[in-house]
This record gives C-alpha cells, structure tokens and sequence, in this order.
C-alpha cells in the first residue's frame, strides 16, 4: 500500500514503514505528524484519487530528526564586468518515518 501526499510544496510517494527526508516540520525527535492532505491512495489492487485530496485519507509519521542539507554553492557572475557574487545555503530537514496509511 502507499499514498501520494503533498507537504512543502511538493508531493512524496510515501508506503509504510518508509523513511524520508522532508522539507522542516515543526516538531521535536519522537513527535506524531500527521498529513490530511493526501492525493492518492493505492492498494489491495484499486486506487483512489483524491479532488483534489482523499475524504477521510490521513498518514501519519514519527520525527526520527531534524537535520540540515548539503550546502549548496550559488555562484553569480557577469563576464568582463567585475562583478560576481557569491553565496550558499542549507535547507533544514526532517526525517519521518512512516507509520500508517489510514484511508
């Protein structure tokens, strides 16, 4: 069984007992976070699709951490110009690890 839902302005292809990384969740380690805003449910050989979400469809997640990404390097330049710019940045993460599908 697995779901497709929407957190963070985009959308996860999540099943049971997966663990993903998700853009920041408000929550401490330990805490339940649960997700109303399911747009498909697939199992036992049928599938629902939600318009736009699935009525009564929720998943619900345990935090494992928060974390930060990989820092990305942002490099700006205009040629014989003198200009350029440089910066970085390292999105804050969550890892959730997927405890039910409830349809």
């Amino acid at each position: 069984m697995y779901a497709v839902i929407k957190t963070g302005g985009k959308q996860y292809k999540v099943s049971e007992g997966e663990v993903l990384s998700f853009e920041k969740i408000e929550g401490e380690k330990g805490d339940t976070v649960s997700f109303d805003e399911v747009l498909l449910v697939s199992g036992d050989g049928e599938v629902m699709v939600g318009t736009p979400f699935v009525k009564g469809a929720k998943v619900v997640g345990e935090i494992i951490s928060q974390a930060r990404g990989p820092k990305i390097v942002v490099f700006k330049m205009k040629r014989r110009k003198g200009y350029s710019k440089k910066t970085g940045h390292r999105q804050d993460l969550t890892s959730l690890k997927i405890k039910e599908i409830v349809v």
